[in-house]
């Protein structure tokens, strides 16, 4: 019995005052970086519209892996398992997680027009914990990273180191 609370204490405090977890739903290929809020003990993210995170795999009564890292570290802390729940929007448990989570919004281009905008286009989630928590691995677990149709940078210009010396050495003979 101590041993689950400690666990269920550890995984509390350790998604509180962590900024981002790592979820992997049941059939996604890897797991997200997802910001949240700790709400009435869970895990609360919204996603899957325009301009949100994309939350694939979390369906509604489905199972997730969360792994929470240290914030001034970076190190994996705890991994524990959750239940999905998806809040019905203007239910009064949705109003009291999107009032959390629109504190914690970074960078929202509609300001107060934002839970509306949630309502219409976007799930709001609950990752309960069940109580389970993982053994950490041994290994990094670093996976290759997910095909984009970015590229690496070019070779830089063949003048480009003149210029940049060029103005070095007219500050250095002030």
């Amino acid at each position: 019995m101590t041993s689950e609370l400690l666990d269920q204490a550890l995984v509390e405090e350790a998604t509180k005052k962590s900024g981002l977890i790592w979820v992997r739903g049941a059939g996604a290929p890897a797991a997200r970086a997802l910001w949240h809020v700790w709400h009435e003990g869970a895990a609360c993210v919204v996603g899957d519209g325009p301009g949100e995170q994309p939350l694939p795999g979390l369906t509604d009564g489905g199972a997730a892996e969360v792994t929470v890292r240290s914030k001034d570290k970076g190190g994996r802390l705890v991994a524990w398992t959750a239940r999905v729940v998806q809040l019905p929007a203007g239910s009064e448990q949705w109003e009291a997680t999107v009032a959390e989570l629109k504190g914690k919004r970074l960078n929202a281009t509609d300001g107060e027009a934002m839970p509306e905008r949630w309502a219409r286009e976007c799930r709001v989630l609950r990752l309960e914990p069940t109580g389970t928590t993982s053994p950490l691995p041994d290994g990094s677990l670093a996976e290759a990273p997910l095909p984009t149709p970015a590229t690496t940078r070019e070779p830089i210009p063949a003048g480009l180191p003149r210029l940049l010396f060029k103005n070095k050495k007219k500050s250095r003979r002030k």
